[in-house]
């Protein structure tokens, strides 16, 4: 049985593959693979690697992001980290963070992390 995380993936594909006027043949031509296989990414019986989702991304013009877009919150929940360090490495701020604490010394992390995590909890 399909996952839903995948179904709701093929389903955001095969949106954007419709509102960009593209037959699953014409995604097919442009990744090397067969339309058939575009069917079963669609329908969420095949799953889509990471790199082969930034193929997509990069095709119809949208952020990988795009494609998790309107998830019910527990499948969110439970795909957020697939998320957390995409985002961070698109942040600049985030980069420059992690590497100035990467450049610590392990006691001076351990520190840092804790008092961001005191911060970061909800009030």
């Amino acid at each position: 049985m399909a996952h839903p995380v995948d179904v709701h993936v093929g389903k955001n594909l095969k949106t954007i593959r419709n509102l960009r006027r593209m037959s699953q043949t014409d995604v097919a031509t442009k990744l090397g693979l067969s339309f058939q296989q575009i069917q079963k990414y669609e329908i969420g019986s095949n799953r889509i690697a990471a790199s082969r989702l930034w193929e997509l991304a990069e095709i119809f013009g949208v952020t990988v992001g795009y494609f998790f877009e309107g998830l019910p919150e527990k499948e969110k929940a439970d795909a957020a980290e697939l998320f957390s360090v995409t985002d961070i490495l698109r942040n600049d701020r985030a980069s420059r963070l992690m590497m100035a604490f990467s450049q610590l010394p392990e006691s001076q992390q351990k520190s840092l992390l804790a008092m961001a995590e005191s911060l970061s909890v909800p009030a």
